[in-house]
C-alpha cells in the first residue's frame, strides 16, 4: 500500500450533503486538525459541488475549511437557497399552471419551480473563488472539479481548475475541460432538473451534475489520484419489495427519478473500479508494462448513510415554510412513501444538523480504517 495522492470525491443530493459535511468533521478529527489539507485532489457533483469548491477555496486550511462549511450547514435555512415565501410559491404555481393549460397562449415554457437566486447570493459572499489559484500556487491543491451536465450535448462535463501540467481528457460523453471556477458553474452542477434553473457557460446550457454522469470516480482519476474516498448522498434501499395497491403519488415518481441520477451511478461505477483493481492487482507492475496496461491499482474508502435519509427527511418536514408544504403536501412529499423527494429540497437546520450527526458517527464508527486510508500514524 503507497502513500500516492489522495482525493475526495463528494456526490450530489440537495440538502442531503450536509451528510458530507459531518463526514468532513469527523475525517477533520481523526486527521488531527491540522492545517495540512489531505485531498490535493477535491471533486464534486451537484450540491457535493458547493462542498467540494468550499474546501478548496480555504485548502490552505483543511481545520478551518471544515468549520466553515459547519457553520453554514448547522444554520441553514430554505430562504438560503432558494425562495420559499407565499408569493414566490404563488408565482410558480401560477405559471406551472398556465403553461400547462394554456401554453399554446402565451408560447412560453416556465424555467424552474423554484428560483434560487439566494443560493447565489450566498455563493458570491462566502466564497473567494480567486483562491483557488493562490492554493494550487501555493501547494495546497492539486486541482479541483465541478461536474455539470450539457442539455445540448448530452455530455457529462467536468471543469477543472489545476496545475499546469494536467490534460483535459474526452472518453464517450465524458470531458475534462479546464476552466476557471465560477459561481456559474457551482449553480450548474447544482441544477436539480425542473426544480432549479439551467445555467449558460459558454455556448451551452447546463443542468445537474449527477445526471448522465456514468463515471463518477473517472475525473478525479484523470487528475492523478492514486486514493479516493467518496462520502455518497445516499444509499440505495435493501427492503424487500412489498405488495401496494396505491399507486405511486407524483412525488414518490420524482423521487424514484431523483435516487436513480444521484446514486446509480455511483455504485455501478464503484463495483466496475473494483473488477479493474482486482484485474490489474493480479499483475506486477513489471508484467503491466510489459503488456501495455497503462491502468494502476486504485485504493477506495466509501462513506455512506447507515439509514434511510428520506425516513430522517420524513420528521422534520413541518420545519419548511407554510407555502412550500402545503405544494409538497399536494403531490404527496410529505408522505413517509413520498419524502425522497423532500430529503432533497429540506434545507433547514432541524434536518441538516440530524444529517451531519449521522454524517459524523457513521464516519468514526471506521475510525481505524479511516485513518489508515489518510496514513495517520500510530499512536
Amino acid at each position: 500500500m503507497t502513500d500516492g495522492r489522495a482525493a475526495l470525491v463528494l456526490t450530489g443530493g440537495g440538502a442531503r450533503a450536509a451528510y458530507q459535511v459531518g463526514a468532513l468533521i469527523a475525517i477533520r478529527d481523526v486527521w488531527g486538525r491540522r492545517a495540512e489539507n489531505p485531498f490535493p485532489i477535491i471533486c464534486g457533483t451537484s450540491a457535493g459541488a458547493v462542498n467540494a469548491v468550499a474546501l478548496a477555496v480555504f485548502s490552505a486550511n483543511f481545520n478551518e475549511a471544515v468549520k466553515k462549511l459547519a457553520f453554514i450547514w448547522r444554520n441553514f435555512h430554505v430562504h438560503h437557497v432558494y425562495r420559499a415565501d407565499t408569493l414566490a410559491i404563488a408565482e410558480s404555481v401560477t405559471r406551472w399552471g398556465s403553461a400547462m393549460f394554456l401554453g399554446w397562449l402565451f408560447r412560453q415554457s416556465p424555467r424552474s419551480l423554484l428560483d434560487n437566486q439566494p443560493l447565489r447570493a450566498l455563493l458570491e459572499a462566502q466564497l473567494d473563488f480567486g483562491a483557488i489559484d493562490r492554493a494550487i500556487a501555493d501547494g495546497h491543491l492539486q486541482a479541483v472539479s465541478v461536474t455539470a451536465s450539457g442539455y445540448t450535448s448530452g455530455e457529462s462535463l467536468s471543469f477543472f481548475q489545476g496545475r499546469d501540467d494536467l490534460q483535459p481528457w474526452r472518453r464517450a460523453q465524458r470531458v475534462g475541460v479546464r476552466s476557471d471556477i465560477k459561481v456559474e458553474h457551482l449553480l450548474a452542477s447544482s441544477a436539480i432538473p425542473f426544480v432549479f434553473p439551467a445555467v449558460r457557460i459558454n455556448r451551452e446550457y447546463f443542468g445537474d451534475g449527477s445526471m448522465r454522469q456514468t463515471a463518477p470516480i473517472s475525473p478525479v482519476i484523470h487528475l492523478g489520484a492514486d486514493r479516493i474516498l467518496v462520502i455518497a448522498g445516499g444509499r440505495r434501499s435493501e427492503e424487500a419489495r412489498q405488495r401496494t395497491d396505491t399507486y405511486p403519488s407524483p412525488a414518490q415518481v420524482a423521487g424514484h427519478t431523483l435516487s436513480s441520477i444521484f446514486l446509480d451511478g455511483l455504485s455501478m461505477d464503484l463495483e466496475r473500479l473494483e473488477r479493474i483493481n482486482g484485474t490489474v492487482g493480479a499483475l506486477t507492475p513489471a508484467q503491466r508494462e510489459a503488456a501495455g496496461i497503462a491502468l494502476r491499482p486504485i485504493e477506495t474508502f466509501v462513506i455512506a448513510p447507515s439509514q434511510r435519509l428520506d425516513y430522517l427527511a420524513a420528521r422534520h418536514r413541518n420545519a419548511l415554510p407554510r407555502a412550500l408544504r402545503l405544494v409538497l403536501s399536494g403531490i404527496g412529499a410529505t408522505r413517509k412513501n413520498g419524502s425522497v423527494l423532500l430529503s432533497y429540497l429540506l434545507f433547514e437546520r432541524g434536518y441538516t444538523r440530524a444529517l451531519m450527526e449521522l454524517g459524523y458517527q457513521d464516519t468514526m464508527s471506521r475510525r481505524d480504517e479511516l485513518a489508515r486510508f489518510l496514513r495517520v500514524p500510530e499512536r
